[in-house]
């Protein structure tokens, strides 16, 4: 079993579902799920700048054990960001998609 099939406690799991709930809310609203991915990112800057920051450990071997812990679960927590060329390229498709249909 690996770290994405283990259990996460119940309070990320009640997160996990109130975003996935207001997700399903803001159903074509981009502006709304724009602001819960900025929201999200804003969340993700806090911890890492703060109480992870100053919970890392202060000797090598425990700074180590940690490294290796994370590598093993999968690496660095990332949101990535799109980028401007994929939007464009989306908005492409789409016009495509809309001349072939009334063409």
């Amino acid at each position: 079993m690996n770290s994405k099939d283990v259990a996460l406690p119940a309070e990320y799991e009640a997160i996990a579902t109130a975003v996935r709930d207001l997700t399903q809310k803001q159903d074509g609203d981009v502006h709304g799920l724009l602001a819960s991915l900025r929201l999200l990112e804003k969340l993700h800057r806090e911890i890492e700048d703060g109480p992870f920051r100053q919970a890392l450990p202060t000797n090598r071997q425990a700074l180590y054990a940690l490294l290796r812990d994370m590598e093993h679960e999968g690496g660095w927590p990332y949101i990535p960001r799109l980028r401007i060329k994929q939007v464009m390229h989306w908005i492409e498709e789409l016009e495509d998609n809309d001349e072939d249909t009334v063409g």
